[in-house]
């Protein structure tokens, strides 16, 4: 089997990695190969791959919503959500998925179950193509209300069509606003790039005023822990780490592909080793 991930920057990607472990789970010989292409490259690197029959690959920023005048097809979901993370090659015909969303959820519910209980309050950071998945998977649970901040109120205001909801209340703010009413939140999630190497010393927004308790859950894996979720620990919040998501859509991502199932949990401490042991 031929799989790959395309994006920009890759070079510290440890996909190949996880889909090496699964590919040994079912016992099949396979590659996973890193197409690192810059955006004026990309038709022509997808041309190649195609060309080549790969079987399926993964798409990380910033080309989840550039890839898609590019397939055949899209799954019913991710056309909902316009992000592709995940495609499969079937009969030579490209189709798109978006594995973002529930491998996200599938995540937080291991780890902090409770907060599905109903009466939660969420703040999003972030309107790009990572976040388009979590929020549509965010509207098909039990929460009172979910802000979604960014720094442009338009890009905001995009997500919104994705609330097929009538019972969770959901708004756009500029990330001042939203650093300014971080005591209301009882998740947090930051969706962008920011704080990824190599810049990691960077985050969206300040986390001094969240309360004691919070959930603040971040998408970045590398560092493993990011300066949002030092500064978030610092003030008394549980965090949430960013390689529990990759490792769950890729192991939905990977079920596509394969056909067959996969174990995340059974990796996820060598996962982390492998996370810490990156030093550039």
């Amino acid at each position: 089997m031929k799989l790959g991930l395309i994006g920009y920057p890759i070079q510290h990607s440890l996909s190949p990695w996880i889909h090496k472990q699964f590919m040994q789970q079912i016992e099949m010989t396979g590659t996973y190969q890193l197409y690192e292409v810059e955006q004026n490259q990309l038709a022509e690197q997808l041309s190649q791959m195609k060309a080549e029959r790969i079987n399926g690959f993964n798409v990380t920023v910033p080309y989840k919503q550039m890839i898609i005048p590019y397939l055949d097809e899209l799954d019913v979901h991710a056309e909902q959500i316009g992000a592709v993370n995940t495609v499969l090659q079937r009969d030579n015909r490209w189709i798109g998925y978006n594995t973002d969303g529930l491998g996200y959820i599938t995540a937080l519910k291991t780890k902090y179950p409770e907060l599905f209980s109903g009466d939660k309050r969420v703040l999003l950071l972030g309107a790009g193509g990572a976040s388009r998945g979590i929020f549509y998977t965010l509207c098909q649970e039990p929460f009172e209300a979910i802000d979604i901040a960014n720094r442009t109120l338009d890009r905001a205001d995009e997500l919104l069509i994705l609330n097929h909801s009538n019972q969770i209340k959901v708004t756009t703010c500029t990330y001042e606003d939203a650093e300014k009413s971080l005591s209301q939140y009882d998740l947090i999630i930051q969706t962008t790039s920011v704080g990824m190497k190599p810049n990691v010393n960077s985050q969206v927004i300040s986390m001094n005023n969240v309360k004691r308790g919070v959930v603040v859950s971040d998408i970045v894996y590398q560092p493993f822990l990011t300066s949002l979720l030092d500064d978030a620990k610092q003030q008394g919040a549980r965090i949430h780490h960013g390689h529990e998501m990759l490792l769950y859509q890729a192991k939905l991502a990977f079920q596509l592909w394969s056909g067959k199932q996969v174990n995340a949990e059974k990796i996820e401490v060598a996962f982390m080793e492998q996370i810490k042991n990156v030093r550039n």
